[in-house]
């Protein structure tokens, strides 16, 4: 590539060691002028979402997920308040734990945003043998992982974190239970060891304060479980484990500041109302917009996948910390832009897959496929500078380990581009707490600028909410079968139990229920013949 075609390529924000590298993704010139007047309206509509304004119509809620980096841009003073008492409370309770040594261990239960971010921020954040507090999650509800887990803890010596905006989440209250069954097959109080983050009023808050848990933190209305990881949903575990979390918020602040607007350097530079001509303005706002790292990126999503979704995004961290940064990636990005229906009620089917996992491990999985299989993607590398915190040391003559990941890195960028592949590099000085919140900070304002490139709301989530309904629905069915079956005494088919329950399109889901109860003892439920497994006979035994 061209030195000056690259440079101008090139987005760098050398406070924060930052660079964004685009010259891969095929974009023009004549693209980004062309987009302008959209651009301009992702500006204003993320300036208003800024200032307070509803961002969720269907609940009538505010998205104030950026306040909680820059509380002085909060719409209202009782909101500003609670931000900044919040942090200086997360920062006293920790001082307190710390002081008194009393755990060693944090279980984290929550699930989505209250573990993917928490989870993330404590893999690449870590400071091992350093941490203040050994951080472990329950991020699912699977009994195994929960015994597999506490087989390995010292509950006594471990502080229980419980994230659940509504404290009814199934999973979350789950993993709650358990690990309070836990504590009292060893005879431990579970109260002075839990700490509950929920909204006010809560019934996990209702819980917390009947029983007196060490402490409680607020979840706001207006935090959206993928954006919270600035709120005490990533702060207090990420302080409890001894990450400086005033850096972290800094580190988002600075990349919100850097993506705020047209360019950094004079947000005036550019005037809508000048005299030059239309064709002018627009080719200097196009130019301008590559001083913005998150507008560029959105822009480049919106080219590289035609505003439809056409291509998945591959996530290649080139560092073990970062490894899990495409899981983050995944709920919020997809969970953002995955909609059925666009600001205008049209039916657009709209999305960003994301997928990947970390380099050079990919070199040997599935980078084959990126580069000579389906086009049907395009990546987004990410390189560090910064080898290791320890002296320098080469395993050959004149090269490093460091030396290896960074050839891999370059080197596979050029072979996709060799084969018509569009790729973009993010590049880190190194990863710290300042880094790693810009790269959150990145990502979400990259959201909400698509978001409105391609006309849908990305802050509600209708087909999550349709999931739970769903699962709720199953477990409603679950204990109709398990009633009529106690009723019969020669056992009943999947088929008759459907149209005993008066649920004859459901006998399939039926089957799949009873045989997995079958395989527990717990539910007392006996196969009784099973010649043919779709008209085995089940028995509830007393």
């Amino acid at each position: 590539m061209d030195f000056h075609r690259y440079q101008a390529s090139c987005c760098v924000l050398p406070d924060l060691g930052f660079v964004l590298e685009t010259g891969r993704m095929a974009i023009a010139e004549e693209f980004l002028a062309e987009k302008t007047p959209l651009i301009s309206k992702a500006f204003e509509q993320m300036k208003a979402l800024e200032a307070g304004a509803i961002a969720n119509p269907d609940e009538k809620r505010q998205v104030g997920h950026y306040w909680l980096r820059a509380p002085e841009l909060a719409p209202d003073a009782n909101t500003r308040h609670a931000i900044e008492e919040t942090l200086s409370r997360i920062m006293a309770f920790t001082r307190k734990v710390h002081d008194e040594k009393k755990f060693k261990n944090l279980l984290v239960i929550g699930i989505g945003g209250s573990a993917l971010g928490p989870q993330f921020i404590a893999h690449s954040l870590g400071l091992g043998k350093d941490n203040k507090l050994t951080p472990y999650f329950f991020d699912n509800t699977d009994p195994e992982g929960f015994d597999n887990l506490l087989s390995t803890l010292e509950l006594k010596k471990t502080l229980v974190i419980v994230i659940s905006k509504s404290g009814s989440t199934p999973e979350t209250r789950n993993g709650m239970i358990e690990a309070q069954a836990a504590f009292r097959r060893q005879k431990i109080p579970f109260a002075p060891n839990a700490v509950a983050i929920t909204q006010d009023g809560s019934q996990l808050d209702i819980l917390a304060v009947r029983e007196k848990w060490l402490e409680r933190f607020p979840m706001w209305d207006w935090v959206g479980g993928r954006t919270s990881v600035c709120s005490a949903v990533g702060l207090l575990p990420m302080a409890l484990q001894g990450i400086d979390i005033v850096k972290f918020l800094s580190g988002a602040a600075q990349m919100d500041k850097a993506t705020r607007s047209w360019t950094l350097e004079n947000t005036n530079s550019i005037n809508p109302q000048n005299t030059k001509d239309e064709s002018s303005r627009s080719t200097e706002m196009s130019r301008a917009v590559t001083h913005n790292p998150a507008a560029l990126m959105a822009l480049c999503w919106l080219n590289a996948t035609g505003g439809v979704g056409a291509k998945a995004m591959v996530v290649l961290p080139y560092k073990d910390r970062l490894s899990l940064f495409s899981k983050y990636l995944q709920q919020l990005v997809m969970e953002s832009l995955g909609k059925a229906l666009d600001l205008d009620g049209k039916r657009v089917h709209q999305g960003l897959t994301v997928y990947g996992n970390k380099g050079s491990t990919d070199q040997h999985a599935y980078v084959q496929q990126l580069r000579d299989g389906l086009n049907n993607f395009f990546a987004t590398f990410i390189e560090v500078q910064k080898e290791r915190p320890s002296d320098y040391f080469e395993v050959e003559e004149g090269i490093t380990s460091g030396d290896y990941l960074q050839g891999f890195c370059l080197g596979t960028a050029v072979a996709l581009e060799e084969n018509f592949r569009q790729s973009m590099t993010i590049v880190l000085r190194e990863v710290n707490p300042e880094t790693v919140g810009a790269l959150v900070a990145l990502f979400e304002r990259a959201v909400g600028f698509y978001a409105t490139l391609v006309n849908i709301n990305a802050y509600h989530q209708p087909g999550v909410e349709a999931g739970k309904k769903a699962a709720a629905a199953i477990l409603t069915l679950k204990k109709e079968i398990i009633e009529t079956l106690k009723k019969s005494k020669s056992g009943l088919t999947a088929a008759e139990l459907a149209q005993e329950i008066s649920s004859p399109s459901k006998a399939s889901l039926i089957w799949r229920m009873l045989d997995r109860m079958s395989v527990n003892a717990g539910y007392r439920i006996k196969m009784i013949d099973d010649h043919n497994p779709f008209e085995r006979k089940y028995i509830y035994e007393a």
